[in-house]
């Protein structure tokens, strides 16, 4: 990745300590790039920032409405869920809506984030199922989709149909062929980008009230579920859950690993998408507040802001030692 620029600082005491380097891009709704930092056509994996991507065909083919899928099972195809009762309850009644069960799921088991849920796993010595994976939710889609197309039971298989859907509604929104794929921790496909390529989905996202057809619909109908229900998109604790409550369901934004965050804006339509290129999470939370923030759609003084810009930096005695700061670049 070239010439990336710094996005956020650790300072302790009063030396910088660290320091994290990454590329964003806005675009306006027509897919124009509106400001960037870093290389916009830096190529990126996605991962599961492009979770609403994938959840596209998911209502485009007829499927959410055969299956009359609610704004909560929505926002749970676009989410990396913690795992808590409130996400794995949801996905399990949607598994026996269709009829299915965790073993249909190939996405692998995951011990949950959510702390009182593995707690409870390891109180009663039972082990985590793939329902705990957190994206499970969007694996619930992908097997709702694949029964609505009467497909084979390997849908995270790169020729399968599901994919094959998720491939077409990837280089559609984001107005490129996708120049390689990798596979995900879920198992499935994820296919790659450039960091403006990413932003102008999401700006296609953020502009869908614009237009009239089936897929802006699709991307309208995901935009709102997700700003919606924050809590089942992300869960306690959680920046993308913290940040859309925040924000009062304006504005949806959705992280994935590796350091990618994504922000799908429509009051604005905007689209936004940044990718920290060492990996560091707590960079992108920075990095994507301080966007936010700079588009007037953060407070700044919020105080779940505040937990991700000048941050306190507290030691296991509680003793502020330092802040987790955006760098000079990313103040408007």
């Amino acid at each position: 990745m070239t010439k990336p620029v710094p996005m956020a600082e650790v300072w302790r005491g009063s030396l910088l300590e660290s320091l994290h380097l990454g590329h964003a891009v806005i675009c306006d709704g027509s897919g124009q790039i509106l400001r960037s930092w870093g290389d916009p056509d830096a190529v990126i994996y996605p991962r599961s920032s492009a979770k609403m991507i994938q959840a596209l065909p998911l209502l485009t083919s007829g499927a959410a409405a055969k299956y009359g899928l609610t704004s909560e099972q929505l926002a749970l195809a676009c989410a990396s869920h913690n795992g808590a009762h409130i996400h794995t309850d949801r996905v399990n009644s949607w598994l026996e809506q269709l009829g299915l069960a965790d073993e249909d799921f190939r996405c692998g088991s995951q011990e949950p984030a959510d702390i009182p849920a593995r707690n409870k796993l390891i109180k009663t010595d039972n082990s985590p199922c793939q329902v705990h994976n957190n994206c499970s939710g969007k694996h619930a889609g992908f097997l709702t989709l694949n029964q609505h197309l009467g497909a084979g039971s390997e849908y995270i298989d790169i020729d399968h149909p599901v994919q094959q859907a998720c491939l077409t509604a990837f280089e559609e929104v984001t107005g490129m062929a996708s120049p390689t794929y990798g596979i995900d921790g879920c198992s499935a496909p994820n296919f790659a980008t450039t960091v403006h390529g990413l932003a102008r989905a999401m700006s296609w996202f953020a502009s869908a009230a614009d237009r009239s057809d089936r897929a802006s619909d699709a991307a309208a109908q995901l935009t709102a579920a997700m700003a919606k229900h924050p809590d089942l998109v992300a869960g306690e604790t959680r920046a993308c859950t913290n940040l859309m409550r925040a924000m009062g369901g304006k504005v949806a934004v959705k992280t994935g690993a590796e350091a990618v965050f994504i922000a799908i804006i429509p009051e604005k339509k905007l689209g936004v998408a940044l990718k920290i290129t060492d990996g560091a999470t707590r960079a992108s939370e920075c990095a994507i507040a301080s966007i936010l923030v700079g588009l007037g759609v953060l407070e700044a003084d919020h105080p779940e802001t505040r937990k991700y810009i000048n941050a306190p930096q507290l030691n296991r005695r509680g003793v502020d030692c330092g802040s987790l700061r955006p760098s000079a670049e990313m103040l408007f």
